[in-house]
């Protein structure tokens, strides 16, 4: 099977505050952990590239066996609670604050904060980000891949298209990008 690009952000790994604050459907953070590398376990190969939009873990020793459990080769874009040492030292095989990831002629731009506009938004760039949770899917071109909208699982670059596609503009777009 080929390799491809596989997105997902805000797993929270080991942080029991996740629960109540985005009510995920958890008895406990053990559970939560089990459940999300259970479900990475069966949507990620070991050739494909897992890029982690931000909020990997919050604690040092779940992160080392969650890290250790997760197939593919893992990439992170730092989000606000990766600012540790020990997450960035985790053997990721990158680590960017903001990063541009090409798959079959189609440029994705990741970052975990949502962006208002990015490089190659007028060339059909598609900007993936997390941090938000629940709180908004995403406007057209602009998809939060963050785990609480997406199922619990990571999704590849035609589903992160289809839902690209379908969002809503942006209203500050007619400010910021005018005629987009």
């Amino acid at each position: 099977m080929p390799s491809r690009h596989l997105f997902t952000a805000d797993p929270h790994f080991g942080h029991p505050g996740i629960l109540k604050t985005c009510a995920r459907p958890f008895a406990s953070v053990e559970e939560m952990d089990a459940a999300l590398i259970a479900s990475y376990q069966a949507h990620v190969t070991a050739q494909d590239d897992l890029w982690i939009v931000g909020d990997f873990a919050l604690d040092p020793d779940v992160a080392v066996r969650a890290f250790a459990a997760i197939p593919g080769r893992k990439h992170l874009v730092v989000g606000n609670h990766d600012l540790k040492p020990w997450t960035q030292r985790l053997g990721w095989a990158s680590v960017h604050d903001i990063k541009e990831v090409k798959e079959h002629h189609q440029t994705f731009v990741l970052c975990h904060y949502p962006m208002l506009t990015w490089r190659g938004i007028r060339r059909g760039a598609v900007h993936l980000f997390g941090h938000i949770h629940t709180h908004c899917p995403g406007w057209l071109n602009a998809v939060n891949v963050g785990v609480d909208g997406c199922g619990f699982r990571p999704i590849d670059r035609v589903e992160a298209l289809e839902r690209a596609a379908v969002l809503p503009k942006n209203p500050l777009w007619d400010l910021i990008e005018p005629g987009l």
